[in-house]
């Protein structure tokens, strides 16, 4: 129970969040822009280690609301403490999770990691870093599912942390720059296009970052084409 008590209370958060936050979007965003500029001027400590606990509460709960938190981080900050921050909650908030959900069903993935090809398990083990950076670098993968098939494959914290954390930074820059350009956005009645994320001068760098992570796993199983 003491396993499963923590996972409960993370659940039982997500679901409250989830209705308390259900409809909350840009249009709230844009009618309180003046004040929420004004309290973090105000309040410059303060805001930043709130916005780091909305951070880490809404990856560790995974709410929908992340790229939304995300450009706010942008508005609120500028584009490089933005960032900064939003790296820090972000794999703050998904080692909570992947802890979480790794004492919740630890005896019953021991039980079942049988079943993940031998083959498969020496690669993560060797190569777990390059790929989780690789998936992390390309905004193709849902982040939380990420999350959770790593604890469903075993990837060491040692490896998911600094993956996390390196994978994240350019895909966080990018909604941030968007989010210091907000307020005219706003104010002009117009929402920021996030589909800018898939657009070719985007994904192509993206996924040549990806692939170049993905090198020295490459190279390692050249000479050993069998393993």
């Amino acid at each position: 129970m003491r396993r499963i008590l923590p996972l409960l209370v993370l659940i039982a958060l997500a679901v409250a969040a989830f209705v308390l936050l259900h409809g909350v979007g840009w249009d709230d965003l844009a009618r309180h822009q003046g004040e929420l500029k004004d309290w973090v001027s105000a309040h410059p400590i303060a805001s930043v280690a709130l916005y780091l606990a909305v951070y880490i509460a809404t990856v560790a709960l995974s709410l929908p609301q992340a790229a939304l938190v995300t450009v706010s981080g942008g508005f609120l900050f500028g584009a490089v403490l933005g960032t900064m921050l939003t790296v820090i909650g972000a794999t703050t908030g998904a080692t909570i999770l992947v802890v979480v959900v790794r004492s919740a069903f630890a005896q019953l993935l021991d039980r079942n990691r049988h079943r993940i090809p031998q083959r498969v398990q020496v690669r993560l083990a060797r190569d777990g870093f390059s790929y989780l950076l690789a998936i992390r670098l390309v905004p193709l993968f849902p982040f939380w599912i990420v999350n959770l098939a790593c604890v469903v494959v075993g990837v060491r914290l040692t490896v998911f942390v600094p993956a996390t954390l390196l994978g994240i930074i350019p895909v966080s820059f990018i909604l941030s720059s968007i989010g210091s350009g907000l307020g005219t956005i706003l104010a002009q009645g117009h929402k920021p296009d996030l589909s800018v994320l898939f657009s070719p001068h985007i994904l192509l760098p993206l996924l040549a970052l990806a692939v170049v992570s993905l090198l020295p796993s490459l190279l390692r199983r050249r000479p050993n084409a069998g393993v």
